[in-house]
Formats: C-alpha cells, structure tokens, sequence
C-alpha cells in the first residue's frame, strides 16, 4: 500500500503543470520576484533593456524575471503573463505588443496583488500603475520629421517603417510625425509622407518592406525608421543596393548596430536614448511599486539609484507616466565613442 501511495505522488508530480510547481515554490520561498516582459526575442534593443531591469533588481537583492514570446504579438504575451500570475510575482513590467489586448490579463495579474507597470511601448490606463517612457513623445515626432526634411533638402517623398501597427509608443511618435507636417504646413509644403510600412520588428519582414518601399517610390528621399530593427534593416538595405548618398536613413537605433551606416554615409544621423537604462528605471519603479511607495499619481517621486530622482507626470493617455530624458544623436561625430557602449 505505501509503495502504491509513493507511485501516485511520483505521478503526481511528472503530470503536475509547470506553472504549478512554480507557483508553488514562489509562495513557499519567500523571494521577491519582479518580471518584465518585452515584445519579442530576438531583438538587440530589448535584450538591452531587460538586461538594464536584471541589473536594477538584482542591485535591490531581488530575483529578475526576464521573458519574451518568439513573436511580437498580444497573445504571445498573454500566454507570459499566466504563467507569471501563477509563479506569484511580486510585479510585472511590460513592453506592450497591444495597447488594449493586453488588458484582461493584466487586471487579473493587478487583482492578483501583482503591481504592474508598461514600459518603451505603453499599455491603455487601465492596465497600468504607471509607464516609462524613454522620453517625451512629441519630442520624438517632431525631431523625426525635421530631420527628414533637414535630410531631403526640404523636398521629396518620405515614408516611415516602424515596428507592429499595434505597437503604442510607434503610434505615438508616428502621430506626432504627421502633426508636425501638418501644422507647419507651409514649412513641408514640398516634404511629402506617402507610406507607412510595418516590418513588425523582425529583420527578414523589415528587410522585405524596404525593398518594397524602394521599388513603389523610386523617388524616395529618406526613411525615417523608429524602431531599431527597421533602421538596422533599411541600413543595410540602401548599403547593399549602392544607393548611398541617394537614399538617406535615419530614426532611433542602437548605436553598436548603426555604426557601419553612420560611418558609410547611409544615415547621416540617429536618435535614441540608453535601454539599458530604460530597463534600470523599470526596475526601481517596479519595485517602489510593488512595496507601495509608488502609487502613479502625479507629482510623486522616487528614486532610481544612480539615475539620480525622478517624478511621475501626466501622459497623453489620459494615464501617468516617468520620463527617462532627451533623445540623443548620434552622427559620424560621436558613434565611434558610442558603438562599444550598446
């Protein structure tokens, strides 16, 4: 009877879902867990900002949970985010794939005691305690667009590749793109926006919609990429192509990606801002969160060790959000200081 008993519990514990097990452990331990999740593997930026949030929670002494589906979709992430429900974890950050979809499963992760906060690309108010955002949005828009202009001489057809049609912070920034043509009007009068493409931040799908943008407009003065993948894609493309000098790039892009585009002339100049420090800022947000000492209203502070104070502010959405900084160029000038850093 006892060696019965003994088989059944062995069974028991082969068929039991991971899930349980884990959750079961992460409720007996007593560890402090803190996730992020980010849009998908496989992309250099969001193996940067996970890194930065791994470091910021293990320097509090606390366990990073670090996840990202193999493709950039909502369901994908929902998937992540039960599982990370049933290990019991203390908070969960997230880089949206979806501004909305997202929103059942993260209720019930809030209702479940779990904090959770959006970061690079939000998720609706709803979802959120609050989001960090790597700088302002309208910053970004408007900076995008007058370099494309400064790029094309003030004339020509431009078009934009960004990331997933769903993705928040691209819509975002591409929505500030088109007020800033349309109220200065006279300004662009000759800069013409005639697509918008997706290449859902994978290379192969990012490499396919520039070709495509090139041969629809064989005119086409610049590119303007804000995503790191797309412009890394269109980089190479406009290299390979030989059309250098023809075609200029430019957007937000990791600096050790860029580095052979900026050196060779095909983007003249970029923006971004550190992931790496995008992630750290998630992290100590995260966990003021998570203790309750970060409630997303605006007006609190908090701080993020040597990120120095930061202040939760009003966002776009009606939600709240903390501002990382500034975008940062970079040109033939600096990239050389740069490429080795991220």
């Amino acid at each position: 009877m006892k060696k019965t008993i003994m088989l059944m519990i062995a069974l028991v514990l082969i068929l039991a879902p991971a899930g349980f097990l884990m959750a079961a452990g992460a409720e007996d331990d007593g560890v402090e867990r803190h996730a992020f999740i980010f849009k998908n593997t496989g992309n250099p930026y969001g193996d940067k900002q996970m890194q930065g949030f791994a470091d910021g929670i293990e320097e509090m002494g606390f366990e990073a949970i670090t996840r990202a589906p193999d493709q950039p979709t909502a369901e994908a992430q929902i998937q992540i985010i039960e599982q990370l429900i049933a290990q019991k974890v203390d908070s969960i950050s997230i880089t949206g794939n979806d501004y909305d979809a997202l929103e059942p499963a993260l209720k019930k992760a809030k209702d479940a005691g779990i904090a959770v906060l959006s970061a690079d690309s939000a998720v609706n108010p709803a979802s959120r305690i609050t989001h960090i955002n790597q700088a302002d949005s309208e910053m970004i828009g408007r900076t995008l667009i007058q370099a494309a202009y400064d790029m094309a001489g003030g004339a020509g057809e431009i078009a934009i590749l960004s990331a997933t049609s769903q993705a928040s912070n691209q819509n975002l920034w591409i929505e500030w793109m088109k007020k800033e043509l349309e109220e200065n009007a006279s300004k662009y009068a000759d800069l013409k926006l005639v697509r918008i493409a997706y290449g859902d931040d994978l290379r192969d799908k990012s490499v396919s919609e520039t070709e495509a943008l090139l041969q629809s407009f064989p005119n086409l003065k610049v590119i303007i990429a804000p995503t790191t993948v797309g412009i890394a894609a269109a980089g190479r493309v406009i290299t390979d192509r030989g059309l250098i000098g023809q075609i200029d790039v430019t957007g937000l892009g990791l600096p050790s990606e860029m580095a052979e585009y900026i050196e060779n002339g095909s983007c003249p100049y970029m923006f971004l801002w550190n992931p790496i420090d995008v992630g750290y800022l998630t992290a100590y947000a995260a966990v003021a969160a998570a203790h309750g000492e970060l409630k997303g209203t605006v007006g609190e502070t908090f701080s993020a060790s040597r990120l120095g104070e930061f202040t939760v502010v009003k966002a776009s959405d009606g939600g709240t959000e903390v501002l990382l900084g500034a975008p940062f160029k970079f040109d033939p000038s600096n990239i050389g200081e740069w490429k080795t850093v991220y």
